[in-house]
């Protein structure tokens, strides 16, 4: 089993992280595993009350993250979300926001592509969607779907997934060039919690909209997109953009995980509010004085 930590673990990234190069292999990773060691939650309510200390850290350093972009500072950070249908893209994506400032968000769920968008190369509308300095960018599947779709339903070449793959190290090593930070999360969710998730979807009205015939056709795919997953994890894991693989079946610590994943993130940046360039005093003698 890959994700033992011991009491003493080091940052849930750490435990988390895809060593870049190595091979991957999907089924030594279980999916209700709690990575975490002393850190992770022991159960649902204790890691919803761990998720809630979390929000005023997050929303504190967003804040000084645009903050400090008034002042030039370019950088910023990007959660890439990627999983099999029901892995909780969604609601991963709801739960973490909501401790952010919706002004410095940019969130954008990738679908199939629009004929505009397919008349460009692939990674055209990605680049379109990425933040800009002092923001935080959130993807609800991203580029990848363009090895990853296209590789298990066979829409281009072979090799034109493989010429993808470098492509989009080279992509993702510019933005880390340019300042951009990426947590590329994998939620891992199993066969058979994906099968409880589509069929609570056809048991509810109000979740049909959720659900489509197709979700089963991509279903009896699983080992083709299991094996195309590992591909993309592992040509596309490098020192300067990692994948990082979080267990999806409990959704509380899926939501735990990924808010504590960008926590550690943002802490390595450490943003700080800049100086102001007026003289205080002054501004504060003219304004009592109104």
């Amino acid at each position: 089993m890959r994700h033992g930590v011991g009491p003493s673990s080091p940052a849930l990234g750490e435990a988390l992280r895809l060593a870049p190069g190595e091979p991957v292999d999907l089924s030594a990773y279980a999916p209700r595993a709690m990575p975490g060691g002393a850190d992770a939650p022991d159960g649902k309510a204790a890691g919803l009350a761990a998720t809630a200390l979390l929000g005023p850290k997050l929303a504190a350093l967003q804040e000084r993250l645009y903050a400090a972009s008034t002042a030039g500072d370019r950088r910023r950070l990007l959660l890439v979300l990627q999983g099999m249908d029901t892995s909780g893209k969604g609601g991963t994506v709801k739960h973490v926001i909501r401790y952010f400032n919706p002004s410095g968000c940019r969130v954008r769920a990738f679908k199939a592509p629009t004929p505009e968008e397919s008349a460009h190369p692939f990674l055209w509308r990605v680049t379109r969607a990425l933040p800009v300095a002092g923001e935080i960018g959130i993807f609800d599947r991203s580029h990848y779907e363009d090895v990853l779709v296209a590789r298990v339903r066979e829409l281009v070449p072979r090799e034109e997934v493989t010429r993808r793959y470098e492509e989009i190290g080279r992509f993702e090593r510019s933005l880390a060039e340019d300042g951009v930070t990426l947590v590329k999360v994998f939620l891992h969710v199993s066969y058979e919690e994906q099968r409880a998730r589509l069929l609570a979807r056809l048991d509810n009205p109000d979740k049909h909209w959720k659900f489509s015939p197709g979700d089963i056709e991509d279903r009896a795919r699983w080992p083709a997109y299991q094996e195309a997953y590992e591909l993309a994890l592992e040509r596309c894991s490098s020192p300067e953009a990692p994948w990082y693989v979080v267990p999806a079946d409990r959704k509380w610590y899926r939501n735990w995980a990924v808010s504590r994943l960008l926590l550690e993130h943002l802490e390595a940046l450490d943003p700080r509010y800049p100086p102001g360039d007026f003289d205080v005093e002054e501004c504060r003698r003219r304004l009592l004085a109104t």
